[in-house]
């Protein structure tokens, strides 16, 4: 899959949009940048953002965020970013994403502990 800068470009702001209604406790804000399928999964913004500040505290608060290089899972777009939650520990947040009417969506979100290497 061939993305142009103009699709990375978009997916990135998506991701960055979405964690900056979660620090705004925005749930419909950050409920419009999930699938449809996301969506129909949690009925309510109030359900998908109850979700992720239960579920996923590190994309809920990061304290800060680094994006990776664009990769595909299972020929899907997906967005490897570097989470630092609370606690202080680093987290990559896997992104898979659709195109749908347009418009890039969210279509999960996978947390992938980073491993620790020896120096």
């Amino acid at each position: 899959m061939n993305l142009n800068e103009i699709d990375r470009s978009k997916i990135r702001s998506v991701i960055e949009s979405q964690l900056q209604a979660f620090q705004r406790d925005d749930a419909k804000g950050a409920f419009e940048f999930a699938s449809l399928g996301i969506q129909e999964t949690f009925g309510t913004p109030e359900n998908f953002i109850e979700m992720v500040r239960v579920s996923y505290p590190s994309v809920y608060r990061p304290r800060s965020v680094l994006f990776e290089e664009l990769t595909q899972l299972q020929g899907m777009p997906a967005q490897p970013v570097l989470l630092l939650g609370k606690t202080g520990v680093p987290v990559r947040a896997l992104y898979v994403m659709e195109h749908h009417d347009q418009q890039w969506k969210i279509n999960g979100c996978y947390l992938v502990p980073i491993e620790k290497r020896n120096l």
